[in-house]
């Protein structure tokens, strides 16, 4: 059998509103309440499974694979909703998304500061062929900064 992860759980200050946020950013049916869970299913066998939390919450990431197609709905609810996105984990490349790997990608905060993320490519996956590597798998060079695109 192969491992698959089934389910995590996401410390939020509301999590009824976490889980809504995350379930109408990336388009998917309205979270479900199950014991102290607001669950989020993701996929036919894994689910985010919002829990309240007091105090201040650790950021953890989350990174979601969609098509191209997806991609786009998702991008165009983010700027509906005017949030601020980067290309970079760091924060540092605000309004850009990045083409690593042949795809697209772009990192956002939920409301809890969770950092999310959408990519069209798996990290690696363009191998050693493609003229925008993941940062991950690059040689920093003068052009490290190839790879971005404005939008």
């Amino acid at each position: 059998m192969a491992i698959r992860l089934n389910h995590t759980i996401v410390a939020a200050h509301d999590k009824e509103i976490a889980a809504k946020f995350l379930s109408e950013i990336l388009g998917l049916p309205a979270p479900s309440l199950v014991g102290p869970f607001a669950v989020v299913r993701v996929s036919d066998d894994t689910s985010l499974d919002y829990i309240d939390a007091d105090g201040e919450i650790t950021s953890q990431h989350y990174a979601f694979l969609v098509d191209e197609n997806e991609f786009d709905e998702i991008f165009e609810r983010i700027r509906k909703r005017s949030l601020t996105y980067w290309a970079d984990p760091g924060r540092r490349e605000r309004d850009q998304i990045n083409t690593w790997d042949g795809g697209r990608g772009l990192y956002f905060d939920d409301p809890n500061r969770h950092l999310l993320e959408i990519i069209t490519r798996p990290y690696g996956s363009g191998g050693t062929t493609t003229s925008r590597l993941h940062p991950l798998f690059a040689t920093p060079s003068p052009e490290h900064h190839e790879g971005r695109s404005g939008h």
